[in-house]
């Protein structure tokens, strides 16, 4: 019997290149929608004890020039990353009330990524992905003026990670594999 697996494709996109510029603008303006709504969510919870989850804030945002500056997918995601971190919050809050000595001390809020310098996760799923560049042998996320290039055709996503200094674009895709009998 097969299995799908996922596997990452990296490259990495250094200062120098001239991709470098439209996808920092791009993850500042994803750091920009973090921001915004965490600040969103973190008012309701440190004034009215409620926890505004992705449904909540995704309708309280979505007119704004924060979400409209990048993809709706994209945008998306980020409130997606967003709702997974208070979700992770949470957990570890229940965990720190049921074994304390864990940890260093009580979980803290979830903080502002910084306002200058900070920069955040971009994912492009595939259909934020052109199919007709990926045909060609290229990654050409929806929105950005760039391509990379790529030996795959099944892409089920593309994430931008930042890194100090660069950008490492990450073409995750799924391939079927025989599983090891000796491991099986």
């Amino acid at each position: 019997m097969t299995e799908i697996v996922q596997i990452v494709e990296q490259h990495i996109i250094k200062e120098t290149d001239p991709r470098f510029e439209v996808i920092d603008k791009a993850a500042f303006a994803s750091n920009n929608l973090y921001n915004y709504a965490n600040y969103i969510v973190r008012q309701e919870f440190i004034n009215n004890d409620k926890y505004l989850n992705y449904a909540a804030i995704y309708y309280l945002v979505k007119d704004s020039d924060a979400y409209k500056a990048l993809p709706r997918k994209v945008s998306q995601s980020v409130l997606k990353q967003l709702d997974q971190s208070w979700c992770a919050f949470f957990a570890a809050i229940r965990e720190w009330n049921q074994q304390p000595e864990k940890f260093l001390g009580c979980p803290c809020l979830l903080g502002y990524k910084d306002k200058q310098k900070g920069r955040n996760l971009l994912v492009y799923n595939n259909q934020a992905i052109s199919k007709k560049a990926i045909a060609k042998g290229l990654i050409k996320p929806s929105g950005l003026d760039i391509t990379v290039e790529t030996e795959q055709q099944n892409v089920d996503q593309v994430r931008i990670v930042p890194r100090n200094g660069h950008y490492v674009v990450e073409v995750v895709y799924s391939v079927e594999i025989e599983p090891n009998p000796q491991f099986g």
